[in-house]
């Protein structure tokens, strides 16, 4: 089953469950698809389902970090529950010594020596972690080794 199929199995699930917390974040998952695939014209891949998860996960995060500081508990709980319900989507994510491992084999496979070739890196390790890490964290550790 694919990931938008089963996030449309989900969705049902959760209607006949009246499960509305869900409901909602799943609905809004679903919307942000078709919204891509009205804006591309075509119907989107796996990959472009979950860089769409991803997209939605980060503006959560984000809110979740305003709310906090805006002194909005309540708000913040709402898009943190948000952020549970489409964690379920992700992949497993990778960990730290694998990503590092990761990291450094771009790097030596790229020959890249300085922060000029982090793009090189970036590339390398885009297509190879592929949702499994948040790539602000990579990019971060790729220009730690780097510098």
């Amino acid at each position: 089953m694919s990931l938008k199929e089963q996030i449309l199995a989900d969705m049902k699930t959760c209607m006949r469950a009246k499960d509305t917390s869900r409901l909602e974040s799943v609905r809004l998952l679903r919307a942000a698809i078709q919204r891509q695939e009205v804006d591309s014209q075509s119907e989107i891949n796996e990959d472009q389902v979950l860089a769409v998860i991803q997209k939605m996960l980060k503006q959560s995060q984000d809110a979740v970090k305003q709310f906090t500081d805006g002194d909005r508990p309540d708000l913040a709980a709402k898009e943190q529950v948000h952020i549970d319900h489409l964690q379920v989507y992700m992949p497993e994510q990778m960990d730290e010594a694998e990503l590092d491992a990761l990291i450094k084999d771009a790097v030596q496979s790229s020959g890249a020596e300085s922060m000029k070739d982090m793009g090189k890196v970036m590339g390398i390790v885009k297509g190879k972690v592929a949702g499994r890490a948040d790539m602000g964290a990579v990019s971060g550790k790729i220009k730690a080794l780097l510098s």
